[in-house]
């Protein structure tokens, strides 16, 4: 690609016309190529399809027929170019005008946005608050009993009335004032007593039932009750009791932790759950943590960031959640058909996040310009394997898809945090 000359001037802040010159020769290689590849199909009065020469189409139907689609193929490598040439950092995608196109070549100018100046203040010895929650006894109980549970036998009840825990089957039959409303009856419904699935109270009234018993429950829908015809209604439904079953847990003893865990002990399998607990809790107190250094970094930091940056963010995560939605065997259409939402509103939801994310990543790099972390050979390499354990593929193949300077770049904003975090002072 021939560029006679590339000049740029600062249209506004962080906003530059970049006017881009692509030679006569190169310019009309475009029109040829595009010219080559159209002929078959332009029919010219005295010539075989496919055959008309290309001047005599150009004066038959303009001299520029062939311009557009030759300017939309000379201006990938025209802006490569002319960004290089520039040497300006520049973030978002471009908007193209067409200056002159003609016998003397082609002219364009580019609008374009560029990274802006960043400061970060006091970014290193923020004090913040710090606090893990102490794993004790009821939490340990509590996660055992949910592994009992799982492990536990479904069993017939006949013997007695149905009790909170039991789950229970039954046919119900609602009405407001007498009359029935849409969702409320069922038949042969199953019903886990306790789980608050139903309206507050149909359950407690379920309990202390034997199996044939047909009884009302009387209830009142919540205030903010998603159906408006129903919210803060008093109903009554008509209930029969066709089953229970309770679940009988194992006991707790040694056998009990032989079976769902390494471990042959009791007391051993409690001590590892507890140090499980207090990991997971000491992992969400440095996520909190964490999450209030960077609101001071982001309180702390200045710039005037191009709303295109912000635009593309919004962007990834839609294209990122939409990438969630099909290994889940879903996409887009089907998610806005469930949930009633569009494009624009998912993208005004997700907006938010993505401005932050821009916010903390050029205030990171601000960081790391400032202290110029040094990143080994060996973590950079860690972080290919990473990359490609994570999409199961090679290494060698990460290295093609992704620039090593992209990682780089990643692991110095890394780096940057990580010595924020060091050097924060933990709040007493």
């Amino acid at each position: 690609m021939g560029l006679s000359k590339t000049t740029q001037s600062e249209k506004d802040r962080n906003c530059y016309d970049l006017e881009i010159s692509v030679d006569r020769e190169t310019f009309d290689a475009a029109i040829q190529a595009v010219y080559q590849k159209n002929v078959k199909d332009i029919v010219v009065p005295g010539f075989r399809k496919g055959k008309a020469p290309r001047a005599l189409i150009e004066r038959r139907y303009g001299k520029g027929i062939f311009y557009e689609e030759a300017i939309n193929s000379c201006i990938p490598d025209a802006y490569e170019n002319a960004v290089k040439e520039s040497g300006l950092s520049v973030v978002g995608r471009p908007s193209f005008d067409v200056v002159s196109a003609g016998d003397d070549g082609l002219v364009l100018k580019a609008t374009v946005y560029v990274k802006p100046d960043v400061k970060v203040k006091n970014y290193l010895g923020i004090t913040a608050e710090k606090k893990s929650k102490v794993a004790d006894d009821a939490d340990v109980d509590a996660e055992i009993n949910r592994t009992r549970e799982r492990n536990g036998r479904t069993l017939d009840v006949t013997d007695r009335p149905a009790q909170s825990g039991d789950s229970v089957n039954i046919d119900f039959d609602g009405s407001v004032d007498g009359v029935a409303f849409e969702g409320g009856k069922a038949e042969k419904f199953d019903l886990r007593l306790g789980s608050g699935q139903f309206i507050p109270g149909f359950e407690d009234q379920v309990a202390g039932h034997n199996i044939g018993d047909e009884f009302d429950v009387s209830v009142t829908f919540p205030a903010d009750y998603h159906a408006e015809n129903l919210a803060g209604k008093p109903a009554v439904f008509r209930v029969k009791l066709n089953g229970i079953k309770a679940t009988e847990l194992p006991a707790l003893d040694d056998e009990f932790a032989k079976d769902v865990s390494e471990f042959d002990t009791l007391d051993e399998y409690k001590a590892d759950v507890r140090a499980k607990i207090q990991k997971r809790y000491d992992q969400e107190a440095d996520a909190a943590f964490e999450e209030k250094l960077i609101d001071t970094i982001l309180e702390n930091t200045e710039a005037d960031i191009p709303e295109v940056m912000f635009e593309e963010e919004t962007e990834n995560f839609v294209r990122d959640y939409e990438n969630r939605l099909r290994m889940q065997g879903l996409d887009l259409n089907t998610y806005f058909k469930y949930t009633g939402m569009n494009m624009d509103a998912l993208k005004q939801q997700m907006r938010p996040q993505a401005e932050k994310q821009v916010r903390l990543r050029l205030a990171l790099e601000a960081i790391a310009d400032a202290e110029n972390p040094q990143i080994s050979e060996e973590a950079v390499e860690e972080e290919y394997k990473r990359i490609a354990d994570s999409y199961g593929i090679t290494a060698d193949k990460v290295k093609e898809l992704v620039d090593r300077d992209g990682i780089l770049a990643d692991l110095k904003v890394k780096a940057a945090m990580d010595l924020v975090k060091d050097k924060a002072v933990v709040a007493p």
